[in-house]
């Protein structure tokens, strides 16, 4: 009957009443009554109603346990009741239910932890009460509902790097990595979610490098014949795996490119998103360019990048090609001639494009430009006129990317008159042109991050260098730019607002041009950028830079 709460009140006295009697088909009463209510009404509820209950927990009779763990599990899907379960001593009569040889007792049970794992107060109490071991024997269990459950528990404690730690002190790894033979579906996306989980760690993905031979195969064999949610979460595991060069070639030799690209072209966006993720990272390894290549997916990433009406995915997508161009001198004709600036013309050309997007695609740019096959189609293709803008974006490293690609632009100056031509049209337009940009980093009684002075003064050096009248002339004339550099040469240091430190070598150009899925990326690991300048070294380097401009413009005016 709705209106009538058994959790409070006479209703709960009479329940408890039969829970406490020493009769054992009272007791069996009462457990019964409890795991049909709380399958009907799983509100938050008291200690009162939660004692009887745990209290049932500890009976000798199996059934009584069974339907009392049921319960328990019911109450155990809202939040507080989780946290108060476990707060009441509820995880070791659970544990002790665990180690029952009856099958139906092991599933409630299970379950029960199952949901007591999502809340993260818990997990610690999990991890220390000795029920991950119990877990991982059950794991192996011939019944699949307890595999199941089981499988569910690991999972949900693999959301943080010490409980991902004790997991594998338990023994966890070579039994998940097992469970991917089984055929169950929902056992393979618990299993191929919580390896996706660990592989996070990098001291994790060497373990599964030693020890598990197999895994590879085993999660590109999901990704060809799975259901659509294991097929995304083994290509979340490989992308994971593929934060390790080791991994980045084993896939591809196993068989992995040709199984991704298929899930590029799908209608399910997450699996595009997971596919194009895995191919960033994959991107990555020198020697994987040329299979990569050669499996003909250029003309499909370049697409891509305006196709895919989602963030993540273009994210992907450019930053694959980056790390392509990235790996070697080889010609990069072939990526101009798929399209690929004409698609990025676009998305940096609409207003609705999102931050991160334009982020990467400058970030591109920037990488792309040092290319001598593709600097050419940049400077042709108007990117100057969008660049100019996003030097005064509020985001830094776009700034940055958007300044370092103006630069190496400036630096073609001596060798291409349409260089020069075109870096003339957009000296005072659009909205102030570069002129506006360079004065702003160079003003001296401002704070500035050290790395625009920086790429400020080196534009300067290639504009001066380019030996074109009117690039010379116009720099010259602006009333701030040459006398803020002889400032900056003079000053011996900058301000202490100039406190960012460089993550570009002095002509603009990105230290490490590779680019990793962030997902499994931790920037502690010093895999990208780990050349690190000191605030003596960055200051030292822009003083120097602005003196060679000031005797630069001595010599001009000779």
């Amino acid at each position: 009957r709705a209106p009538v709460s058994f959790y409070e009140g006479e209703p709960l006295k009479a329940l408890a009443t039969l829970a406490y009697s020493d009769i054992n088909h009272l007791q069996l009463s009462a457990a019964t009554a409890f795991s049909e209510i709380s399958e009907m009404d799983a509100r938050p509820v008291s200690r009162e109603a939660l004692e009887p209950i745990l209290y049932l927990l500890q009976s000798p009779d199996i059934k009584v346990q069974h339907s009392a763990s049921a319960a328990l599990g019911n109450l155990a899907v809202n939040v507080e009741n989780k946290l108060l379960i476990v707060r009441m001593g509820g995880l070791e009569p659970l544990i002790r239910q665990m180690l029952s040889p009856n099958v139906d007792a092991q599933i409630n049970s299970v379950g029960c932890i199952t949901n007591l794992a999502t809340a993260d107060e818990n997990k610690m109490r999990i991890a220390k009460s000795g029920a991950l071991l119990p877990l991982t024997r059950l794991a192996r269990s011939r019944e699949i509902r307890v595999q199941r459950n089981a499988a569910g528990a690991l999972l949900n404690m693999t959301h943080s790097i010490e409980h991902r730690q004790q997991l594998i002190a338990a023994g966890a790894v070579p039994v998940l990595v097992e469970l991917l033979a089984s055929d169950d579906p929902e056992l393979q996306y618990y299993v191929t979610t919580a390896l996706s989980n660990i592989a996070v760690d990098e001291g994790s993905r060497q373990l599964l490098r030693d020890t598990q031979p197999t895994l590879v195969d085993a999660l590109i064999h999901f990704v060809q014949t799975s259901t659509i949610k294991v097929q995304c979460q083994a290509i979340l595991t490989l992308r994971n795996l593929a934060s390790d060069e080791e991994y980045q070639l084993q896939i591809i030799k196993a068989g992995g490119l040709d199984s991704l690209l298929p899930q590029l072209q799908s209608a399910y966006d997450p699996l595009v998103v997971s596919a194009s993720a895995c191919l960033r990272n994959l991107s990555i390894h020198p020697d994987n360019e040329e299979p990569i290549l050669n499996s003909g997916v250029l003309p499909l990433l370049v697409n891509l990048i305006t196709q895919s009406g989602n963030d993540e995915v273009q994210c992907h997508v450019i930053s694959a090609l980056r790390n392509l161009v990235a790996n070697n001198d080889a010609d990069k004709t072939p990526f101009a001639e798929a399209g690929l600036f004409e698609h990025m013309k676009l998305v940096l050309s609409d207003q609705r494009s999102s931050e991160v997007v334009v982020g990467e695609m400058a970030a591109a740019l920037s990488v792309f430009v040092l290319d001598d096959s593709l600097w050419p189609y940049i400077l042709s293709g108007g990117f100057l006129e969008l660049l100019v803008p996003l030097t005064r974006s509020h985001i830094v490293e776009l700034q940055y990317n958007a300044c370092a690609t103006i630069s190496s632009l400036a630096g073609k100056a001596s060798e291409s008159s349409d260089a020069c031509s075109r870096l003339v049209q957009v000296w005072d337009k659009p909205d102030g042109g570069m002129q506006s940009y360079l004065a702003a980093f160079l003003a001296v009684d401002e704070g500035m991050d050290p790395l625009l002075r920086s790429v400020a003064i080196w534009t300067v050096m290639m504009l001066l260098e380019s030996e074109s009248p009117d690039l010379v002339q116009l720099v010259l004339a602006h009333p701030s730019i040459i006398k803020n550099i002889d400032k900056i040469a003079q000053m011996g240091s900058l301000s202490e607002a100039d406190a960012r430190l460089s993550a570009y070598t002095s002509d603009g150009g990105l230290r490490n041009s590779r680019a990793f899925d962030g997902d499994a990326y931790n920037p502690e690991d010093g895999d990208l950028g780990d050349e690190n300048d000191d605030d003596d070294d960055i200051y030292q380097r822009l003083e120097s830079m602005a003196q060679d401009v000031v005797a630069l413009v001595q010599n001009l005016d000779r």
